[in-house]
């Protein structure tokens, strides 16, 4: 991340670190969300109706946009794909 980047979006390294973990977690979603799909074999189309969401939002999550989702949606899409979401938090030193 450059010190441009940094000083718009974080104001503390821990801020920092924080938004890194956050969109690690989304592209995990993200890509376990668009396996699905592509093992379902459906479109776009379908797609957006089961998840209920659009079908341009399937569009950008096909594409990886994960900037573009919130992990509160990714989420709620994966849970309406059927597929479990589990959270494990680590103790890290500090």
């Amino acid at each position: 991340m450059d010190k441009a980047h940094f000083d718009r979006h974080s104001d503390t390294v821990e801020e920092a670190i924080g938004d890194a973990e956050t969109m690690k977690l989304r592209s995990t979603l993200v890509r376990a969300i668009e396996r699905h799909i592509r093992a379902q074999g459906c479109t776009q189309t379908e797609a957006a109706r089961r998840l209920g969401v659009t079908q341009p939002r399937i569009s950008d999550l096909m594409r990886g946009k994960i900037h573009m989702f919130t992990l509160d949606s990714l989420v709620k899409m994966a849970v309406a794909a059927g597929l479990g979401v589990e959270v494990h938090l680590v103790v890290r030193a500090a």
